[in-house]
């Protein structure tokens, strides 16, 4: 089916938004996508904050969405708005990086305050780069994932079905995208 780019703009090596990430990105496998998982902490620092656009991993990560047909972006939300690292990768990035991709935005934060994230600080920025089409995105909170030390994750059942849904639509998404492309 298609290539999907899975990005966790977490800092965080023990980031419940990359878990989760990672969780959803079984089910895309499960539907016959192709995931590549990005997270963006393992970028180095010198890379992202030094604006090398040249750097090796910065050269992966765009040739990496070049390939994709869809992205999963998933960020934790800090001071009403998506993470630093995810910002610098997103400005390192081709203006047009996300033509003709579908893309599907998540975030997880503590409080129901940040739930328009999504939609006032990180669609415009993919609206800005291209992207094809903007699924509707999720916010899940914090509380409503949880990690156990071997690593195991559990989902409040409510943000199950609601995660389930989103990545289902973003699934038949990504299965009308070459007619969006060919109707264009």
């Amino acid at each position: 089916m298609a290539t999907v780019l899975s990005v966790s703009g977490s800092p965080s090596v023990s980031s419940r938004t990359a878990k989760l990430l990672r969780h959803l990105d079984t089910r895309l496998v499960a539907q016959g996508h192709d995931v590549i998982p990005l997270d963006v902490r393992t970028i180095p620092a010198e890379a992202l904050l030094g604006a090398d656009f040249r750097h090796p991993a910065i050269v992966e990560a765009t040739e990496l969405l070049e390939r994709a047909d869809g992205v999963v972006i998933a960020t934790p939300v800090y001071k009403a708005s998506y993470s630093g690292v995810l910002k610098a990768l997103l400005d390192l990035l081709p203006q047009f990086a996300l033509t003709g991709k579908t893309v599907l935005p998540l975030a997880t934060g503590g409080t129901t305050a940040h739930v328009l994230a999504i939609d006032y600080a990180l669609r415009p920025v993919l609206n800005s780069m291209g992207a094809a089409h903007i699924v509707q995105g999720w916010f899940t909170l914090d509380k409503h994932i949880t990690t156990d030390d071997d690593g195991s994750l559990a989902i409040a059942p409510a943000a199950t079905e609601a995660l389930t849904q989103v990545v289902d639509q973003f699934s038949a998404a990504l299965g009308r995208a070459p007619l969006l492309a060919a109707a264009s």
